[in-house]
């Protein structure tokens, strides 16, 4: 009988139920090792720097009882296949299994492998019975360069984090501060765009748009007047690159005297230039995109975005996710036509199947894109329950993949000049679908809205209907949300896909970084300690160096590149300088987030501090005053109309958004939306929104839910 090892509980279950449908239970047994279970010891540094820097690994504590069943099972089987993830992760997962059972001998920074014969090594993007089958049936050998790459990364992060942290302690006098060598570049982004956007000064303008009317209604934008071009682009340069922003030279006095004589205009349609231009798919999802595309389109953090992504990979419904590839394998584009023609019709598949080329250059972990294993495997024909949220990101990546394989979508631009008697002239571009192609799966809603003919002709006269004069001001940069900042940290090769939901977590739990809404914004903490690190290391936390480690990480994946070299070229430089900057640090910086507002019992300053539910500010006098308040957002420009308080964010029970009242509950005034005037709330509709009581909970509840948990319990055995 063959022992295969996978790393999760439900890919052993994924794996048991196709093995149980090929009546192959009898052959093989699965046996899950629940994640990493060998790993550098927390209590010191664990990383051997007279001896090319070997790490020292250790069981994990909790892990002991799993190693001790994995040993007895291995000498009961007579082969073991490893079958974990096929990225860095995976294995080296699977190199620790392969270590404690005795099959690896270690002489680092080399590795090699005793007895091949019981041991073999199977890889595969798809738990799927085909997948799977294929891969048993075509074993390999353990890919150790793959394991020389991540250990390199955990022990350039190890190095930092313990050798940079000490010195925090020391400079910001809290001594559970933490350095990371990518953590510190991605908060730094952060830091560095919130002082460009303090930087920025807005410049107010006009925009003058109008309607006109002649049998249909169209709008242009004011454009010129004699020639003269009203809009000027300016360019900044920021930290991670250029930015670009517009206004318009007209001012509000212009802007009057340009209405009044508009208002005494004649217009007519001076040209109409009409092409008709092709629009391709999107590529395919790789790691990125798919946090990227979740985030803008279902509003979800990365992390759970990937939690997700596993959980649907171990049930076999999508192909691995951690890729960078956008390569879509013979097995899915070809089903794909097929489920598109007996679905959409056969003129929106394609002759031939459609492929992209990957842009980034150490697309080597995995060969294909995130796709479903079957092509056509809808929501509503699976037979697996699936939750809310996993059924948002499935269908996200059932669309995308499928679109790649759709026809082209051609959409006619039909460009407008409209001239007046006066000189002036406004534009507009009228865009029809003439083939709606991919965008029927991706963006029905964009279809439905630019579905018109034009009616217009070329020097026809027009009537002006209506003029709209919107004062408008020049607009900084945004701030990073988690998916700009992931496609940011692409584009300057700043860690890896896979591990950016981590990266983005950990600033956020330790409370360098918290979030306004939906976008990323420091604290008074992150920017301080992002300054101080730019400023003492100004090399090693650039975007430069960062991308250049991180390649050198990937040429060791690859079998390019020492391992002993790479932690030389980072380590000896980082060395000479922590010294130095551990000699100049004298003075303590203290950083506290005060508000503006005293005290109401001692008069004293409030601070900011953060516990379980997060931010929160107390009076510094704590623990003789234990005054706290919590951290309303306030609402900008929107006033309580009942009694004047400002408006405030709160949610619901069930985590809907709302608007409240910071006067609550002397003032019960709320509103779902900020357009949307309400009548005047009842306490009534108050309590149903934020003061349901909580249900008393009996003995005789909990028992049921006792009793219900172990039947479950029961079944999952």
């Amino acid at each position: 009988m063959t022992l295969i090892v996978v790393e999760s509980p439900t890919k052993a279950r994924t794996f048991n139920r196709i093995l149980k449908i090929k009546k192959l239970s009898d052959k093989y047994f699965v046996f899950a090792t629940v994640g990493h279970f060998r790993d550098l010891p927390s209590n010191h540094m664990a990383v051997d720097f007279e001896n090319n820097y070997q790490p020292e690994y250790e069981i994990m504590e909790r892990k002991s009882k799993m190693l001790d069943k994995l040993k007895s099972l291995a000498k009961d089987h007579d082969k073991i296949i490893l079958a974990t993830d096929l990225d860095r992760e995976g294995e080296s997962i699977s190199y620790h299994v392969a270590y404690e059972l005795g099959f690896i001998e270690e002489n680092w920074p080399d590795f090699s492998i005793k007895n091949k014969s019981k041991l073999e090594r199977i890889v595969f993007h798809e738990i799927t019975p085909t997948a799977l089958l294929e891969a048993l049936d075509n074993p390999s050998d353990l890919r150790t360069d793959l394991v020389k790459a991540q250990q390199a990364r955990r022990i350039l992060d190890r190095i930092v984090g313990y050798k940079l942290s000490p010195l925090l302690w020391k400079k910001m006098g809290k001594n559970w501060l933490s350095a990371g060598r990518v953590q510190t570049v991605a908060l730094r982004l952060i830091v560095e765009r919130e002082k460009e956007i303090a930087k920025f000064t807005s410049d107010p303008y006009h925009q003058i748009d109008g309607t006109f009317v002649n049998g249909e209604e169209i709008t242009a934008r004011l454009v010129s007047h004699d020639g003269n071009m009203y809009e000027v682009i300016s360019k900044i340069d920021l930290f991670d690159g250029s930015f670009e922003y517009s206004k318009t030279t007209i001012d509000k006095k212009q802007a009057e005297e340009i209405k009044a004589d508009l208002e005494t205009d004649t217009f007519s349609v001076t040209s109409i230039t009409t092409n008709e231009v092709n629009r391709f798919p999107p590529p395919p999802l790789t790691t990125s995109l798919l946090q990227q595309e979740a985030f803008r389109q279902l509003r979800f953090p990365s992390k759970l975005t990937m939690r997700i992504a596993q959980s649907l990979y171990e049930k076999g419904l999508i192909t691995y996710h951690r890729t960078d590839s956008f390569n879509l394998s013979a097995k899915y584009v070809f089903p794909a036509k097929d489920y598109i023609t007996k679905v959409y019709g056969k003129k929106y598949a394609l002759d031939k199947p459609r492929g992209f080329r990957t842009k980034s250059k150490n697309a080597q972990e995995a060969h294909e894109a995130i796709r479903p294993t079957q092509a056509d495997r809808t929501i509503a024909s699976m037979k697996k329950k699936l939750g809310a949220p996993e059924k948002k990101l499935y269908q996200l990546i059932f669309d995308r993949a499928l679109a790649t394989q759709m026809k082209e979508a051609t959409i006619r631009e039909s460009e407008i000049q409209i001239a007046s008697g006066k000189g002036y002239a406004f534009q507009t571009v009228h865009k029809e679908f003439v083939f709606e192609g991919f965008f029927r799966i991706l963006s029905p809603g964009y279809v439905k809205n630019n579905s018109e003919k034009l009616a217009l002709k070329d020097s026809e006269q027009i009537k002006l209907s209506s003029l709209a004069v919107e004062e408008k001001e020049t607009k900084p940069p945004y701030r990073y949300s988690e998916g700009t900042l992931i496609k940011t940290m692409e584009d300057k090769g700043i860690g890896r896909p896979s591990t950016y939901s981590s990266i983005i977590s950990l600033i956020i739990d330790k409370h360098y970084v918290e979030k306004d809404f939906r976008y990323l914004k420091p604290t008074p903490l992150g920017a301080s300690m992002s300054d101080y690190l730019s400023e003492a290391f100004p090399d090693l936390f650039s975007l430069e160096f960062t991308a250049e480690m991180e390649n050198s990480l990937d040429e060791i994946s690859n079998g390019k590149e020492n391992i002993v070299d790479t932690l030389d070229k980072f380590y000896k430089p980082f060395s000479k300088e922590l010294k130095k900057v551990f000699v100049d640090t004298t003075e303590i910086k203290v950083v506290e987030e005060t508000l503006d507002e005293k005290c109401p019992k001692c008069g004293s300053v409030l601070v900011a501090r953060f516990g379980k539910y997060g931010k929160f500010f107390a009076c510094v006098e704590y623990p003789k005053c234990k005054f706290i308040k919590p951290n309303l957002r306030y609402v900008k420009g929107y006033n309580c109309p009942e009694c004047e308080g400002r408006l405030v964010v709160r949610y619901s029970k069930k985590g809907k958004r709302f608007y409240g009242c910071e006067n609550y509950p002397k003032c019960t005034h709320v509103r779902w939306a900020l357009n949307v005037i309400p009548e005047k709330t009842t306490k009534e509709k108050v309590g149903k929104i934020a003061t349901k009581p909580v249900a008393k909970v009996t003995k005789s509840k909990v028992k049921k839910k006792a009793i219900k948990k172990k039947s479950v319990k029961k079944m999952s055995k």
